[in-house]
């Protein structure tokens, strides 16, 4: 285990050194303490105590640039004295106990008051058997700190850190690995809920978000048409669709650009024309494609892929 004490000015450094990189701004009196330590397979525990107030940001440039590893942070706060995560278009408090999902990929801004302490597992994005829809749905979301799973892992992990170093690096390595386990139990519950409850309004609306992660391909699939299949009106689909804070063209545009990077980033790929990855999220024209890609990552799809397929094999254009 490696400990690292740093004032504010240092705190930058220190982040990128085992974390993903980020622009800190801190107080004058800021200081921090993180105590590391590496499980292997790109897996990595730490836990961080700040004592003054903090903002972590990491730009639309830093997450253009995240490296092939597609790095994700999972953060539970063993305590906050009062602060915020944001992500994706979200924003969830940081109380403590609960437990928030941040990826490298995506712009991103923590930010706390006075105090705070949090237990960090630092892990790459392909080691959880989740799709990347409903990875992506978790991140900036409150993990209920009451809930079985939550209590599970957050007790796990701080056992794991205190008992880590008696371990050998293969029992390190399945330590961290059944911690991925728990991560995935907690991270299933942690779906977009609808407040309300489950009532009719709530089961449509699910539905009409299942129909469009089924039917990205199908370029007929427009807000008119996502309301016909579901035999209601465009003003009704909005509505229902304010119960999780965006819009049904917001939603399906989101959809269809995450199912786009998804593929840009598979090895299996790798030579795939762009127009047919285009048509294959329901894209007809190419353009429009690459201007929605360069609006919401910062990036062209070709840019996407030379950063992020490192087994990219000449992909044909």
């Amino acid at each position: 285990m490696q400990i690292y004490e740093y004032s504010g000015e240092e705190y930058e450094h220190i982040a990128g050194e085992f974390s993903i990189p980020l622009i800190a701004r801190t107080g004058p009196d800021f200081r921090g303490r993180s105590a590391v330590q590496k499980l292997g397979g790109a897996l990595t525990l730490y836990r961080s105590h700040f004592r003054g107030p903090i903002s972590a940001v990491r730009t639309n440039r830093m997450a253009a640039r995240a490296s092939a590893d597609n790095g994700m942070l999972f953060c539970l706060q063993e305590m906050v004295c009062h602060g915020y995560m944001r992500q994706r278009g979200r924003s969830a408090e940081l109380v403590a106990g609960t437990g928030i999902l941040i990826e490298a990929r995506s712009p991103s801004e923590r930010t706390s008051q006075s105090e705070a302490r949090l237990l960090t597992l630092h892990f790459s994005r392909e080691l959880l058997p989740l799709r990347t829809t409903e990875i992506t749905d978790a991140c900036a979301r409150s993990a209920d700190s009451a809930a079985p799973a939550t209590r599970m892992l957050s007790g796990y992990l701080g056992r794991l850190l205190d008992l880590a170093d008696d371990l050998t690096a293969s029992q390190r390595l399945d330590a961290g690995r059944a911690a991925i386990e728990l991560l995935t139990m907690v991270l299933r519950n942690v779906a977009p809920s609808v407040p309300g409850g489950d009532g009719p309004e709530d089961v449509l609306l699910d539905m009409m978000r299942t129909h469009v992660r089924e039917h990205l391909a199908d370029p007929e699939l427009r807000v008119e048409e996502l309301a016909r299949r579901h035999h209601v009106s465009v003003r009704h689909a909005y509505r229902l669709f304010t119960r999780v804070g965006t819009t049904p063209a917001a939603y399906l545009r989101e959809q269809r650009l995450l199912a786009a990077q998804a593929m840009l980033s598979d090895p299996r790929h790798a030579r795939l024309r762009l127009s047919h990855i285009a048509a294959a999220v329901g894209f007809l024209d190419i353009r429009t494609f690459e201007r929605a890609f360069r609006r919401q990552y910062g990036m062209t799809p070709c840019g996407w892929r030379r950063e992020h397929c490192p087994s990219r094999a000449a992909p044909r254009t």
